[in-house]
């Protein structure tokens, strides 16, 4: 189930309409220049810079925006001071939020959040209600085909340093602690391999299922209006899809 939960959550995000990819864009060049500004603009000596640049790649932001993001971080074009703040509260039925933001104005970005939780039958928590439900680690999502072999790969991402690999029906999942994704990501990415999905995310340690349809109905808004708000910038949840 959560398995499932993971490959339709990645799927979703490939099938974006084109104004929908465009909002994911800004948003991860927004994220490519934080990273810019914390630690310089070579990706060599910049592992967040490398993390959010594969990212960016793994959600099929072409290489010239990614580009321009880097090189408008690195200029002096653009001062706007954003900062990260992290919210935490529960959906519907109890279902465990995460909701990561860059914001230039906390008190706009903390009264958006609470109006979508109430409004669609969740309530925002205090920090650390949720996040005790999940682990952050680096997650490569390799989606299979006749020409990957899962021994070979196995292999390869744990003598790189992967904690864990796992085969589902449809992808592999690699795991690794925070600190050694860059080099395993690296490692994958020098033997040819190309990911779904590359990033530092929230994982949860238990799952919850909703089974009522207006229920259900209420988690995918609260869902999508975070999503659709220009200072989210990463949402996780507990929430158990089949």
């Amino acid at each position: 189930m959560a398995g499932h939960s993971k490959w339709s959550n990645i799927k979703r995000k490939k099938e974006k309409t084109d104004a929908q990819k465009g909002k994911m864009f800004t948003k991860l060049g927004r994220e490519i220049a934080i990273a810019v500004r914390s630690g310089g603009a070579d990706p060599e000596t910049n592992s967040r810079l490398r993390d959010a640049i594969a990212k960016a790649k793994s959600n099929n932001m072409p290489n010239d925006s990614i580009q321009r993001s880097i090189k408008k971080a690195a200029g002096e074009g653009d001062n706007t001071g954003f900062e990260l703040i992290t919210y935490e509260g529960y959906g519907p039925n109890g279902v465990a939020v995460i909701v990561e933001t860059y914001t230039d104005n906390r008190n706009r970005t903390a009264g958006d959040v609470r109006h979508i939780f109430d409004k669609y039958g969740g309530n925002l928590g205090t920090t650390g209600c949720v996040s005790f439900m999940f682990d952050m680690k680096g997650q490569i999502i390799i989606e299979k085909n006749s020409s990957t072999d899962e021994d070979e790969l196995m292999i390869l991402a744990l003598e790189a340093g992967a904690e864990d690999f796992a085969a589902e029906d449809e992808y592999f999942e690699i795991l690794t602690s925070p600190g050694d994704f860059s080099n395993v990501r690296d490692e994958l990415e020098k033997a040819g391999l190309e990911f779904a999905s590359a990033e530092v995310t929230m994982l949860p340690t238990t799952y919850t299922e909703l089974t009522d349809p207006e229920v259900v109905e209420k988690m995918e808004k609260l869902i999508e209006r975070l999503e659709d708000h220009d200072d989210v910038q990463n949402i996780w949840h507990n929430w158990s899809q089949d």
